[in-house]
């Protein structure tokens, strides 16, 4: 089977999401430093994006949230195909305002977030598959407000921030809690 496109739109009008495609993605995000990788369904200017996006453990998703316009238009919806993710909640200064499991073998298999909502996402396994859902078009530049005063990527800080992070999932708290 011929390697799928990488963060771009499949050219195919049938395209399968199946253990092929979580493979192939997950290989390449295995070899990014940003240790996750995007698959796009979409193209840049479709009104609904639509898109796996793969972790590793040891990803850095800089806690950030979504605006768009119209106002309620920035909500993004997750739904765990393989693998574990945790999501925190954090308030405008950084704080765990609420954290998430979220798994392919449940009880909590996805979340929708509405707009405004600052989040980070953490990898739980390896090979961790989302499907995530956000409305279109994309605009690299617009498409997240990222929250001041968090490392940048590819820093040891960020790599320190995600292990204390990770480490909040490690007693494997029921849903809902800090």
């Amino acid at each position: 089977m011929a390697a799928p496109a990488m963060d771009s739109a499949a050219p195919s009008p049938l395209q399968r999401i199946d253990q092929d495609l979580f493979a192939a993605v997950a290989a390449a995000a295995a070899r990014s430093p940003r240790r996750r990788l995007n698959h796009n369904f979409h193209a840049p200017a479709d009104r609904v994006q639509r898109f796996l996006n793969v972790l590793q453990i040891g990803t850095y998703v800089r806690p950030h949230r979504h605006r768009r316009e119209p106002p309620g238009a920035g909500f993004e919806c997750f739904l765990v195909l393989q693998g574990e993710v945790g999501l925190l909640l954090l308030d405008g200064a950084g704080r765990v305002l609420g954290r998430e499991r979220i798994s392919a073998g449940g009880p909590l298999f996805g979340i929708e977030l509405a707009e405004g909502v600052i989040h980070t996402l953490v990898a739980l396994s390896a090979d961790a598959v989302l499907m995530e859902i956000k409305q279109g078009p994309y605009e690299p530049a617009a498409d997240k407000d990222f929250l001041a005063g968090f490392p940048l990527e590819g820093t040891e800080a960020a790599a320190v921030q995600e292990r204390a992070w990770r480490a909040l999932f490690d007693d494997r708290p029921a849903a809902g809690g800090p």
